[in-house]
């Protein structure tokens, strides 16, 4: 018992050393086949010529036959039994110089197959790389020392110097500086941070000096949660990815037993034998997969996180794409877009908008504080909020009214015929209204609305050219606002007054027309609705929950990634399709050409079943310079 159990730890360690030095047996088969020709062709020495291709067979099938003995023993049929038998037949037959070449030409391909698939997989590798070591933590006696930054924890304060690569996700508490957040957004213009501000992990400070407060760390970080993602994307596999694994299941088997019955009938080994070898399907089995990698390592280069390959093929095929407004085709943020005043004394009701506006935390109201700027601050005194209408204040003697036209009536101030007009007219452009009365009489009128992303417009257009039929806007916002930024747009259809029930319900109908829809969000809110639609998106500033129920992650919220993304999964799609072609059109012209010629032998079916490979896999890799 002892020695059966050493007897098989000699072999397996002996099978692993083999495999290990597979790239030294191709280049000593190499040496040995052009030594063999070398000496047959040159110097006439058959005997040494012999040898040296006998040699090269049997050290070139040594890695392959324990890669085929590895894949029968978990009752697979790989390509590696395929030409394991085709060259042992070879070899049995005394056919040295097939056997020899088609053993070198299979493992060289390996070794060229593994060289540009590593390629393909250079995104998520640059990702790990830039994952910062370490960090400056400001410790007990009050001095910052290098730690390593799995020691880092939420709330420790750091210290980032020029040059340095930022540990975590955190908020800056002093110091500027610029960033280059190209890791997270793929955008390579730095960003300016000061107090307040936001920095992400993986991110290099590229001047200045800054104290941060670690938010996030380790896997928690944005930087790890994108590692994450592109990893686990990679190794995930489409429904075109398993349908080829299950049709080589079966396919292999089928070559062998074709083989078989060629040799019965025709009683021609060498016949059955290339056979074997012309059969092999790896250009089929591999050309899906570096496609799929090759696309999802340009997304996470790009700013774009494909969650999989099967986004790939949904998203490529998607007729109609849903959005939500705020924060998605708008900023998020309000702002003053228009003003009119009705005095010559407009500093001082800026003023007194400014003192009663800071003691409110409306978004509107911060909208205000934030136009207005650096300004005088007057002393409030007796405040009444008049719930859904504003604000009535008393500042040095005079009596403030702030708010919306239903406060002004309630105030009874007179409205002029220009006032109203003005009114109407903010309101048509889609303006949220702030009016300001002093002492009874307005003196200035505020339109305030969230700003349309600037190129959203083009980009739209972009989509449109990608094929998308439908673009609509669903929000909760008035009618009218919506129907004006639709308008603006160029959308297709636009919907106000959505609760997040009244989206998922619309998302629904377009599903049971047979559209192929993507939904595009950002809050809570559109979690239910980025989970139902075919295709969930998801901007990269917005909430966890979002992130985590989409399908596809535009960081850092730049809407401009959205044709990028789209556009790359189209050419995945197409490239994957491209490689399917190739492979199977290769493989019956190589089969036809045995019974329809006389040239086809074992040597040229290698050499062609290699090309084939190394073609798919160059074709997948164009997707890495891919470029809207």
């Amino acid at each position: 018992m002892l020695k059966s159990y050493n007897a098989e730890k000699t072999v397996s360690v002996l099978q692993r050393f083999i495999l290990s030095k597979k790239n030294h047996i191709t280049l000593i088969s190499a040496i040995l086949i052009v030594f063999g020709f070398i000496s047959g062709l040159v110097f006439h020495n058959e005997t040494a010529a012999v040898w040296s291709l006998a040699i090269a067979s049997l050290l070139g099938i040594a890695p392959i036959a324990i890669q085929a003995y590895q894949a029968l023993r978990v009752r697979v049929v790989s390509i590696d039994v395929l030409v394991t038998v085709a060259v042992t037949g070879a070899f049995l037959l005394r056919n040295f110089e097939e056997s020899a070449i088609v053993t070198f030409l299979f493992l060289f391909g390996a070794f060229l197959e593994q060289r540009t698939l590593n390629k393909t997989r250079s995104a998520i590798k640059e990702l790990t790389e830039m994952a910062p070591e370490s960090a400056l933590k400001l410790m007990e006696n009050g001095e910052f020392e290098e730690v390593l930054v799995d020691d880092v924890d939420v709330g420790d304060i750091l210290l980032v110097k020029t040059g340095a690569k930022v540990p975590v996700d955190g908020t800056v508490l002093s110091g500027e500086g610029h960033v280059n957040e190209a890791s997270i957004t793929g955008e390579s213009v730095p960003v300016g941070k000061k107090k307040d501000s936001g920095v992400y992990a993986g991110t290099i400070l590229e001047n200045g000096t800054l104290q941060i407060v670690a938010d996030r760390v380790g896997e928690d970080t944005t930087f790890g949660k994108i590692i994450e993602l592109v990893e686990e994307a990679q190794d995930s596999k489409s429904e075109a990815e398993r349908f080829i694994d299950r049709f080589a299941k079966y396919y292999t088997p089928a070559v062998l037993g074709l083989a078989i019955v060629t040799w019965l009938v025709s009683r021609d080994v060498e016949l059955a034998i290339t056979l074997l070898v012309l059969g092999c399907p790896g250009a089929l089995v591999i050309g899906v997969p570096v496609s799929n990698v090759a696309g999802i390592g340009n997304g996470a280069r790009h700013g774009v996180l494909l969650k999989g390959s099967e986004v790939i093929g949904d998203f490529s095929r998607v007729d109609t794409i849903v959005f939500d407004k705020t924060g998605t085709l708008t900023i998020g943020n309000p702002e003053v877009a228009d003003k009119e005043f009705y005095t010559d004394n407009v500093r001082e009701v800026l003023a007194y908008l400014a003192s009663v506006e800071k003691e409110s935390d409306h978004p509107l109201a911060r909208a205000i504080v934030e136009y207005i700027g650096d300004t005088t601050v007057c002393r409030v005194e007796r405040t009444d909020v008049v719930k859904g209408a504003g604000i009535v204040a008393y500042i040095d003697g005079h009596r403030v009214a702030v708010g919306n036209v239903a406060l002004m009536e309630r105030e009874n101030i007179h409205l002029t015929d220009k006032a109203r007009a003005d009114i109407a007219r903010f309101e048509k452009n889609g303006n949220s209204l702030v009016l300001t009365s002093v002492d009874g009489e307005l003196r200035a009128l505020m339109g305030i609305r969230d700003q349309i992303r600037p190129g959203v417009k083009e980009d739209l257009q972009k989509l449109k050219r990608l094929g998308v039929k439908n673009l609509v806007v669903l929000s909760g916002d008035n009618q009218g606002t919506v129907d004006l930024v639709a308008a603006e747009l160029g959308l297709t259809e636009a919907h106000g007054h959505m609760l997040p029930g009244d989206k998922s319900k619309y998302i629904e109908e377009l599903k049971s027309k047979g559209h192929i829809v993507a939904f595009v969000g950002d809050g809570v809110n559109d979690s239910p609705s980025l989970a139902l639609a075919q295709i969930g998106i998801a901007m990269g500033s917005g909430t966890d929950v979002a992130i985590e129920t989409s399908d596809v992650v535009l960081m850092n919220s730049d809407f401009s990634r959205l044709p990028h993304a789209l556009g790359l999964t189209k050419a995945t799609a197409a490239n994957m399709h491209q490689n399917i072609v190739i492979a199977v059109g290769v493989v019956l012209v190589l089969l036809a050409s045995v019974f329809l010629s006389e040239w086809m032998n074992m040597s040229i079916a290698m050499l062609v079943h290699e090309a084939s490979i190394l073609v798919v896999i160059l074709n997948g890799m164009r997707l890495l310079r891919y470029r809207l």
